[in-house]
């Protein structure tokens, strides 16, 4: 064999691109190109046994008692202005959104409580008490909350939220509040 022959045959083995043998021009075989690593194929959508099922937020709030659901806050209380017992315009939509609550949870049983200020009698605040709860009563009643779902108490000034003596304290406290007080059983 040839020295150009051998120096040809090497040349191609280390591959070397386009080197002279023998006067001819010689290409090696290009080196293939990386291959770039594969993603793993997409894992197959769960079954339907094993997707779980989202608990509405009716059915969630339904396994509750009545009083986890009373400290939800989902029934806002009302004010009245001295010595009145007629819903305000300004409170209107406060029992709008209330009737609303108790229409679409309608397992909610709720008492609708008259306060008064600490001015006044006990009898006499017992009775604007009373006169308060069923102004808030009615017209909950009037937008299509059921009246057997609803019941009334007048605490009258013996269950104030503020005690000083002034007209922020006193407005503060005349006011309907909303407990809930139980669950239908439907």
């Amino acid at each position: 064999m040839r020295k150009t022959d051998v120096a040809c045959a090497l040349t191609l083995i280390a591959g070397l691109a386009f080197v002279g043998c023998g006067g001819k021009k010689v290409q090696t075989p290009a080196a293939p190109a990386p291959v770039a690593p594969q993603a793993p194929p997409p894992a197959p959508p769960p079954s339907l046994s094993d997707v779980v099922p989202q608990e509405n937020e009716y059915d969630r709030l339904k396994k509750k008692s009545s009083d986890e659901l009373d400290r939800l806050g989902l029934l806002a209380e009302i004010h009245f202005d001295f010595d009145k017992s007629d819903v305000r315009e300004s409170d209107r939509p406060i029992l709008n959104r209330n009737a609303e609550a108790l229409k679409k949870y309608d397992f909610i049983i709720a008492t609708v409580e008259g306060h008064c200020d600490s001015r006044g009698t006990v009898e006499y605040n017992l009775a604007l008490g009373e006169r308060r709860a069923k102004a808030a009563y009615d017209y909950l009643v009037s937008l299509g909350v059921p009246a057997a779902r609803l019941k009334t108490v007048s605490y009258g000034k013996e269950v104030p939220l503020c005690t000083e003596q002034t007209e922020d304290c006193w407005a503060r406290n005349r006011r309907a509040h909303f407990a809930v007080t139980g669950k239908t059983t439907h």
